[in-house]
């Protein structure tokens, strides 16, 4: 004797709509992760102290057979990152200690995201990006940074995905990098020793 089984489908719009939290939902209207601007903020505010100190060790590794050590951003910077809602962490890498010469290198690293939807105008995207660039570049001179690395296209929305290549329209010159980069922040004018643009152009 066969038996018919029926399975029920439920007809959902999207990918488990109905089914997502507030939480969920916000975090894809925020662009957050359920709230925290980070994988690792969502560690450090989830886990024991103890469970988190290995996590991390994991996830980052060691450094001369210790975890990183934190650094506490100063006032400045915590004030800009506060008012701007960017997410900004400090760690300190400890190398062997030179005689003659006090410490002397901080480096900046910095990963953005878009601010417009790619559908709006490029001159409004870009734009849009270079302001949200200003306020990270100053809480990182504000922060001691003199050599500070961006990604690969930064001041691109999206790249390299249609077949059309209306992306090019992003391009720019090489001879205007450092001048681009120096409008974007103001504090790093006078402490900038090395510049990292990937343009992946």
């Amino acid at each position: 004797m066969k038996v018919k089984r029926e399975r029920k489908i439920e007809k959902t719009d999207g990918i488990g709509k109905e089914n997502r939290s507030t939480e969920e939902k916000q975090s894809f209207k925020d662009g957050s992760i359920c709230g925290y601007n980070s994988f690792h903020r969502i560690l450090s505010a989830n886990l024991k102290p103890q469970l988190f100190q290995e996590v991390s060790r994991l996830f980052l590794g060691l450094n001369y057979g210790t975890t990183l050590e934190t650094i506490v951003p100063p006032e400045s910077a915590k004030t800009l990152y506060s008012k701007h809602e960017f997410d900004l962490q400090a760690f300190k890498f400890s190398v062997d200690k030179e005689l003659l010469r006090e410490p002397r290198v901080r480096v900046g690293l910095i990963q953005n995201s878009i601010t417009l939807p790619t559908t709006t105008p490029f001159s409004d995207q870009k734009k849009a990006i270079f302001e949200k660039f200003g306020p990270i570049i100053d809480a990182a001179g504000a922060s001691g940074v003199n050599i500070l690395c961006l990604q690969e296209a930064w001041m691109m929305s999206f790249a390299f995905c249609t077949r059309e290549k209306r992306w090019c329209e992003f391009a720019k010159p090489a001879s205007t990098v450092r001048t681009i980069f120096l409008e974007l922040g103001t504090s790093m004018r006078a402490r900038i020793k090395s510049i990292d643009l990937n343009w992946g152009l």
